[in-house]
C-alpha cells in the first residue's frame, strides 16, 4: 500500500492510496469513528475524502429538499445517508453524500442489515464533489446499478440515470417525478442569501 497523492483544498481534502487490499479497506472502514474519512474504494484504489463545511452544506441542503419533496408529494422513501455501500465480488465501495431507497423502500422496509451482494444499492445517490476524485465514481456507480445519480460540483445539480449500463443526463428526477434539476438550482442559488430554514420553506412554497 503506498501514498500516491494529496490534495488540500478549502471545501475537501483527499487522500488516495493505491494498492489497497479489499481486507484492508474493510479492516479500515470498521476502525472509523463515524462516517468521516468518507472512502471511496476501487479495483485496489481508496480514496479517502473529508468534506468542510461547504461541502456538507450544500449535501444536507440537497437531502432537505429530497425529504421535503417526498413528503408533500406522498412518495415513501427510506434515508441511508451515507451508507457504506460495497460488494467485494466487484472490489468496488462507495459512501455517498446523501442517499435514499425509492423504488425499492417498500421492499427493504424494517430491513437494518445489508448484505449488497444480494441486496440493490441506494435508488438515488447524491455526491457533491467541489473537488476532482481520482475515482470514476460514474463508472462505479454503473457497476453496482445504482439507478439514479445527482451529482452537484459547487455551481450546479446535474441529474443521471442509469441505463443499459451506462448513465444519461436528465432534466427531472425518475425516482421522485416532478423534481427537476433546475428547480433544485434556483432554491440553492439563495443558500448564501437567506437561512436554511426560509429556503427550504420558499421551496415547500413552490410545490404546494
Amino acid at each position: 500500500m503506498s501514498i500516491v497523492e494529496r490534495i488540500r483544498t478549502e471545501p475537501e481534502t483527499r487522500m488516495v492510496l493505491e494498492n489497497v487490499a479489499w481486507e484492508t479497506y474493510v479492516a479500515l472502514a470498521d476502525q472509523r469513528s463515524g462516517s468521516v474519512p468518507r472512502m471511496t474504494y476501487d479495483n485496489g484504489v481508496l480514496e479517502m475524502m473529508s468534506p468542510k463545511r461547504e461541502h456538507e452544506n450544500i449535501g444536507c441542503l440537497i437531502g432537505r429538499i429530497v425529504e421535503t419533496y417526498s413528503e408533500l408529494m406522498d412518495i415513501e422513501i427510506i434515508s441511508v445517508a451515507s451508507v457504506t455501500v460495497k460488494r467485494s465480488d466487484l472490489s468496488k465501495a462507495f459512501e455517498a453524500d446523501e442517499s435514499y431507497y425509492v423504488t425499492h423502500a417498500a421492499q427493504l422496509l424494517g430491513k437494518n442489515e445489508m448484505n449488497f451482494e444480494v441486496d440493490p444499492p441506494p435508488d438515488l445517490v447524491i455526491e457533491v464533489e467541489l473537488t476532482s476524485s481520482a475515482i470514476k465514481k460514474m463508472q462505479l456507480f454503473a457497476a453496482m446499478h445504482v439507478l439514479e445519480v445527482w451529482r452537484h460540483d459547487g455551481e450546479s445539480l446535474q441529474m443521471y440515470r442509469w441505463l443499459d449500463g451506462a448513465y444519461q443526463g436528465i432534466e427531472s428526477s425518475l425516482q421522485l417525478p416532478g423534481l427537476t434539476a433546475q428547480r433544485i438550482n434556483e432554491t440553492l442559488a439563495q443558500r448564501d442569501k437567506i437561512g436554511e430554514t426560509k429556503l427550504i420553506q420558499g421551496f415547500r412554497k413552490s410545490i404546494e
